[in-house]
């Protein structure tokens, strides 16, 4: 028989991994902090794991005890849908997605699906959060965003499904006086300006670099491509991107190419509007990359 675990018990859990203190996730959830413990010593009891250590005079998840966390996040997000679902059911709501994507999408790959879906659907809400892979992955899994366009992440991740839509190579981009000899030359390219440290992107730029013999140096770092090649610009180092229609820049070599997916929780219950900007995004087009695989 399967243990007889509570949504309430859930959200303790996720409240007490996320709050500062233990008094701080009792207010977030509305209870004190007696019956924080309560709930939790339950949840312990009824899944045969303790699930916190103390660290001094803190209380900390036990690593042994993560896959209750995921867990408790998958279902909490999962029943956030079935309500938001159920809601705008019973109100007739024409639908709402909230999507995220890396500014390339949003700016470069998709600004056409976008204005599609708005011109379609004008009653439906679309709400649009441009961030880094890592951080929309995040908010996905816990239920803050309904789909992501992002770089397919390096490792599986637990309640995310992903579903191809291209493959986009990426090259040198030089500042504008760079001789050609010096472009032909790896061993003289850079310093870098590239993405931040954890960004999936990045970690990609630097292996490939690396195999090419380029020294790794990073001089600056910014999530957005067009601050990248403004640094270029000025001069302050080399830089690896996606090519532009409009490219001032001296282009070099293709060295590395990166796979952007379209993500979505495994097994919720969706607004149709949401299915349709995902159908949307999947059969879409796009100039200068490669195709799906």
């Amino acid at each position: 028989m399967l243990p007889d675990l509570s949504i309430r018990q859930f959200e303790y859990l996720v409240a007490a991994c996320d709050s500062p203190t233990w008094a701080d996730a009792a207010s977030s959830v509305g209870v004190s902090a007696s019956a924080l413990s309560q709930g939790l010593a339950e949840l312990e009891r009824r899944v045969g794991v303790d699930l916190f250590e103390r660290v001094g005079r803190r209380r900390r998840l036990r690593p042994v005890a993560a896959p209750v966390l995921d867990h408790a996040r998958q279902v909490l997000a999962l029943t956030a849908d079935l309500v938001t679902w159920s809601e705008r059911m019973a109100s007739g709501s024409a639908g709402r997605v909230r999507l995220g994507m890396i500014d390339v999408a949003a700016v470069d790959h998709f600004p056409d699906v976008l204005a599609r879906f708005r011109a379609e659907r004008p009653d439906a809400e679309l709400v649009l959060r441009v961030e880094p892979s890592g951080p929309l992955v995040d908010a996905l899994r816990t239920g803050d965003l309904d789909l992501v366009v992002c770089v397919a992440p390096p490792e599986v991740v637990e309640g995310v499904i992903t579903a191809p839509l291209f493959e986009e190579p990426l090259f040198v981009h030089a500042p504008p006086s760079t001789p050609p000899a010096v472009l032909r030359d790896a061993g003289r390219w850079g310093p870098w300006v590239t993405f931040p440290e954890g960004s999936h992107s990045r970690r990609e730029i630097v292996t490939a670099l690396a195999a090419q013999g380029a020294p790794p140096a990073i001089a600056a770092e910014s999530h957005q491509p067009e601050v990248l090649r403004e640094m270029v610009r000025l001069g302050l180092g080399w830089t690896v991107l996606a090519r532009a229609s409009d490219d001032d820049l001296v282009v070099g070599p293709e060295v590395v190419s990166r796979h952007l997916v379209l993500a979505r929780r495994m097994g919720a219950v969706v607004d149709p509007a949401v299915d349709a900007i995902a159908d949307m995004l999947t059969s879409h087009v796009t100039p200068g990359v490669r195709p799906r695989t």
